[in-house]
């Protein structure tokens, strides 16, 4: 009896010991439950509170919603990006603001060791090589599949008067004939494969036109202005002339977006861009920079003549009577504010850049719809 009751007694602590371990084991899965829930709704503000942020970010600097200032945003508010962070507080302790082409600059300046129009061009010629030689093969190799299947088929048909008679020389033309639909199947092949190679080559042409030009504008972009900077340099410096860059920026381009919309906006930059090309040619070169902000290249002119060129422009836009499509009402003046520089009178071409980008900013400082020479602020 008592080891009976020993035995019962033995079997209600193990019982009990369950019971307080299983409740136990229920209350850390809840607490964990709640802990995860809890981390789930902390990261859920966390990133609601980084969206308002940067969304903030943008609006405030007028900005518009594309990757490229999301991205830029991101950096800066998170510290993501050291380099982009630094810029950009540069940047707004200077100016106080971030404006789109400062963004499109910054995020190139960054990236430009990644990916340059150089190095595009490589990858794309590269890849054109390749596929020629892959032409030129299956192009050769069609011809000896044809020249092969003549031939088989040239046996076959004096082989046909003695298969009757000759089992093995019958199974022989059926192999052979087999054969020739096999090359006339790979010939068929190989045409085919051609077509899809001149169709990819076509396709990489129109890539490589799409990453140089501004599809707003249809003038060569940034990276495509880069590029020729360096060839033009290469140029001027062998044929001894003058070489001069110059930066041009539509005033008051926020004005125009708020008043008339973006269509009415992006109709504006258009028409600024056509003015622009107006005065390109062989040794003339113009680009959209980025936002509307427009860069031109002179070769075999001065800074002064490249000043002068500039400012006519500036004077027939500014002496246009622009209309709104959308309303029909007449906009207000609309100008652009210039810098040129003399690119040989700097050690670097991007230095002849800055500078002619700091007497754009000067020229809008002092009142706009004016072209400033570098040499006159420096």
């Amino acid at each position: 009896m008592n080891a009976q009751t020993g035995l019962t007694t033995r079997i209600a602590r193990w019982a009990n010991r369950r019971s307080l371990s299983e409740s136990d084991t229920s209350t850390a899965a809840v607490s964990e439950r709640e802990a995860t829930r809890n981390r789930s709704s902390r990261e859920i503000d966390r990133r609601r509170a980084l969206y308002d942020d940067i969304g903030e970010f943008l609006f405030n600097n007028d900005l518009d919603l594309t990757v490229v200032n999301f991205g830029l945003a991101y950096d800066y508010l998170t510290g993501n990006d050291h380099q982009i962070e630094k810029a950009v507080r540069a940047i707004l302790a200077d100016q106080g603001r971030i404006t789109n082409s400062v963004a499109e600059q910054i995020i190139a300046e960054r990236h430009s060791k990644d990916v340059s129009v150089e190095s595009l061009s490589t990858m794309l010629n590269t890849v054109e090589e390749n596929l020629n030689h892959f032409s030129k093969l299956a192009t050769e190799s069609s011809s000896s599949a044809s020249d092969y299947g003549a031939a088989l088929q040239e046996q076959v048909q004096g082989m046909d008067s003695k298969a009757e008679s000759e089992p093995l020389v019958s199974t022989l033309v059926n192999l052979t004939r087999s054969m020739v639909e096999k090359s006339r199947q790979i010939e068929n092949e190989m045409r085919a494969s051609q077509k899809k190679t001149r169709e990819l080559q076509h396709s990489l042409e129109r890539a490589r036109k799409a990453a140089e030009h501004d599809h707003l504008t249809g003038l060569p972009n940034r990276r495509a202005f880069e590029a020729r900077l360096n060839e033009e340099v290469a140029a001027a410096m062998e044929n001894g002339e003058a070489l001069s860059v110059a930066f041009c920026d539509i005033d008051h381009f926020k004005h125009v977006n708020d008043e008339h919309g973006h269509d009415t906006g992006d109709r504006v930059l258009k028409f600024v861009g056509s003015l622009l090309t107006k005065i390109s040619g062989e040794k003339c070169h113009v680009a959209r920079h980025g936002g509307e902000e427009f860069v031109l290249l002179f070769r075999g002119k001065t800074v002064g003549e490249a000043c002068d060129i500039v400012d006519h422009t500036r004077q027939d836009l500014a002496s246009r009577n622009l209309v709104d499509r959308n309303t029909g009402e007449r906009m207000k003046q609309v100008s652009f504010s210039g810098g040129v520089a003399d690119v040989f009178a700097y050690a670097d071409p991007r230095e002849a850049l800055k500078a002619a980008d700091r007497a754009l900013y000067l020229a809008k400082e002092h009142g706009r719809n004016r072209v400033y020479m570098a040499a006159e602020v420096a």
